[in-house]
């Protein structure tokens, strides 16, 4: 299994959905983020992680509402916001660090 400290120090931008189950921003977030991923393709990474099941990271990145987004380039933490985001928002971002 890949650890997380691994997979953020890509060189290709890592995108992390901090989300809960019970979140319904978060909910509206799943197709936004599967249509970025369509566009963008090999471009860059999404990962998404659980913060009810994952309490600790959640702490450790200071992640205090869902959903919280996250953008790494090489370890370092580029863009971050909380709340939902739309595609073309998002795209916009990310394509700065492709």
């Amino acid at each position: 299994m890949e650890k997380f400290s691994d997979i953020i120090m890509s060189e290709k931008p890592v995108l992390v959905d901090f989300y809960a189950q019970w979140c319904g921003p978060c909910k509206a977030m799943a197709p936004v983020l599967e249509s970025l991923k369509q566009q963008l393709g090999e471009k860059i990474r999404i990962i998404k992680i659980d913060i009810d099941r994952n309490s600790a990271m959640a702490d450790t990145y200071s992640v205090r509402s869902v959903p919280t987004l996250i953008l790494y380039k090489k370890g370092n933490i580029v863009w971050r916001a909380s709340g939902a985001r739309g595609a073309d928002e998002l795209k916009k971002i990310i394509s700065q660090y492709i």
